[in-house]
């Protein structure tokens, strides 16, 4: 780690050495830490150190990009060189309305000392407790228990000058036995809201529950998704819609529906970089606040994210959701809420004759975005709901649906919410239930 200081300089020297209309330049440091385990034994210990600079420039309403990660002055001078060269030599973009101007950053708590101190010896011990655990019960464990510290600094030549810190830890298991398997993941910015014996502990018990699974034919049925399940879908309902992108090329369902009941009215999507239950982040990657948008309010469509560049299309101002530069796919959120409900796990599966309790979700693919089909695959944990009460597992089941029709048959939400991350982001959902969802073929584990 570098510190603000070091970091605002370095910005400073490479928007000195600078010769375009205008310059951007964000610096990325941080370090992070990951310890791997298969087999009920740790085969990978890393820890890495890093530094990037990205330097934007615009010529005229030309960009260009271009990325170091060596910050002594001859290489800033030629990463800068390289971003003008590159904006000269691209098509002239007259709907780009140039950098953003700078904007009061809030404060949010988004870094814990004891994440940032977090040892390899630490992990492992947590990990050794795991893999013991799934011995005592006859499984082999496998997963990560991951942590890391990053900066970032935003700078440009308008004067922007945004800095922040923040702290990240994850560890996600499978437990899995000779035809049955658990999962488990919990995640947060500070290590000690992080509960790796119990992760371990829900994961077996998901492994022992599910042995000897029967097979059930496909088809339509009542489901409870876990919040695992819920923040797969809901992540790629916002890959797939709630990007200003996505709707100003009418490939966003938001295009046709807003204003309109798209879901539940229990079902309230928000995207918030500035809930500590979250992963906290106050601004974005051009140095802009992130602000809460209401994607979808008690089931009515209201509003999609937005960077600078799309935003000065339509004349408004980004809510502070752009992603490092260049970025053809637009902003994204990242940073996800399903508002919880009133219904315990008893409550979520009250009332359903026949049904389907689902873990999660593996090897999901969209099918067709715009009417937010996608498809993958139930894992880690499928059971059959008979008369209310979860009674004995199934073999895994592969999914073909659309999550907005799925969202508009929900019919409880738990009143519990947990934090799930993927590479792109993280969103902290609640479990729901589910009148109809679609069950397309059957697999044979």
């Amino acid at each position: 780690m570098h510190g603000e200081a070091a970091l605002q300089t370095l910005a400073l020297r490479a928007l000195e050495a600078s010769r375009a209309d205008e310059t951007e330049v964000v610096v990325l440091s941080g370090e992070s830490s990951l310890t791997r385990f298969a087999n009920s034994a740790i085969h990978q210990n890393v820890h890495e150190v890093d530094l990037e600079v990205r330097v934007r420039a615009v010529s005229g309403s030309r960009v260009g990009v271009a990325v170091s990660n060596r910050s002594d002055d001859p290489s800033l001078r030629q990463v800068v060189a390289q971003a003008l060269t590159s904006a000269r030599l691209a098509p002239e973009d007259p709907e780009f309305r140039g950098v953003p101007h700078p904007e009061p950053v809030p404060k949010v708590t988004a870094h814990s000392t004891e994440t940032a101190a977090y040892t390899a010896q630490q992990r492992a011990w947590d990990v050794k407790a795991a893999c013991d655990l799934a011995a005592s019960n006859g499984l082999e464990a496998s997963g990560f228990w991951s942590t890391r510290e990053r900066e970032v600094l935003v700078a440009n030549s308008k004067g922007v000058l945004a800095y922040r810190v923040g702290t990240q830890g994850s560890f996600k298991t499978v437990m899995l036995g000779e035809n049955s398997s658990g999962y488990a993941e919990r995640n947060a910015f500070d290590v000690k809201a992080i509960d790796v014996p119990g992760a371990a502990q829900e994961a077996v018990a998901k492994a022992l529950r599910s042995r000897n699974p029967e097979a059930l034919a496909p088809g339509e049925y009542p489901v409870v998704l876990e919040p695992y399940a819920v923040g797969t879908m809901v992540g790629y309902l916002a890959y797939m819609g709630l990007s200003a992108t996505a709707v100003q090329e009418g490939r966003s369902f938001m295009s046709e529906f807003f204003g309109e009941r798209v879901a539940a009215p229990s079902v309230s999507l928000w995207d918030d970089g500035l809930d500590p239950n979250g992963i906290p982040a106050s601004f974005d990657f051009e140095g802009v606040p992130k602000q809460r948008v209401d994607c979808i309010d008690h089931g009515v469509a209201t509003a999609v994210v937005y960077d600078s560049y799309t935003a000065g299309k339509e004349g408004r101002k980004s809510t502070g959701h752009a992603l490092p530069a260049p970025n053809p796919g637009g902003p994204y959120p990242g940073h996800l809420f399903v508002e919880a409900g009133d219904a315990d796990e008893a409550g979520l599966a009250s009332g359903i004759k026949r049904g389907i309790w689902v873990t999660r979700f593996h090897y999901v693919n969209p099918v067709h975005p715009k009417r937010t089909i996608i498809t993958g695959m139930t894992r880690d944990g499928t059971f059959l709901v008979e008369d209310g009460a979860v009674t004995r597992p199934i073999k895994n089941l592969r999914f073909t649906q659309s999550v907005l029709e799925a969202l508009s048959s929900v019919e409880a939400v738990g009143n519990s919410r947990l934090l799930v991350q993927d590479e792109a982001g993280g969103a902290c959902v609640p479990a729901v239930r589910i009148g109809h969802f679609r069950f397309s073929s059957a697999t044979q584990f």
